[in-house]
């Protein structure tokens, strides 16, 4: 596994578009992360954890233009996306019904997509300077606690992996909040 530092975004970002699996710092934990248009990629993500293809992933952005086109806004009350723009970027993560941009590979059986801007400053310049979204799933084989640390990352994965982002996490104590957009109800707390 290449350990690459906030200095050589380029090479982590290159890493994205040439296919491959990045694992980055979260607000909270490692995440494994690829171009969510890859479906090669992503594929391995699933093969690297052992999860079922049902379970869709979220995709973790920089700021709200790079997830509006993932969002089907036809279906979302202006209200409720002044509310869901209010708390980003921040550790929140909403559900929306997805658009036609989404692919479906990433949304698993899900009818919505799961979406956060992210305050995270290291996965925020990771998504800026690749320029869109990125599948954001936790560090860790199915069942196993997710990596908090590159030596957990290199237990879990060792070479697997294609690199991984040595930068630190956002000190959150477990992973963000997913909510409903539309109803507000939680789905993780």
């Amino acid at each position: 596994m290449r350990r690459l530092q906030l200095s050589e975004l380029d090479a982590a970002v290159a890493i994205l578009r040439d296919g491959g699996v990045l694992a980055y710092p979260t607000e909270a934990v490692f995440g494994l992360g690829c171009d969510p248009h890859d479906r090669t990629a992503f594929e391995r993500i699933f093969a690297l954890k052992g999860r079922p293809a049902t379970q869709g992933v979220l995709l973790i952005a920089s700021d709200f233009a790079q997830v509006e086109p993932y969002i089907d806004l036809a279906q979302v009350p202006s209200g409720v996306l002044a509310q869901v723009r209010a708390s980003w970027p921040g550790p929140n993560t909403w559900v929306f019904p997805r658009s036609a941009e989404v692919p479906d590979w990433v949304a698993g059986a899900h009818a919505g997509i799961a979406l956060r801007v992210t305050a995270h400053e290291p996965a925020a310049a990771l998504c800026r300077a690749f320029g869109r979204p990125m599948v954001s799933t936790s560090a860790n084989p199915h069942g196993e606690p997710p990596a908090r640390d590159l030596a957990t990352l290199e237990r879990y994965f060792g070479n697997r992996l294609d690199g991984a982002l040595d930068a630190p996490l956002g000190g959150l104590d477990r992973p963000t909040v997913i909510r409903d957009a539309l109803s507000g109800a939680m789905i993780r707390a």
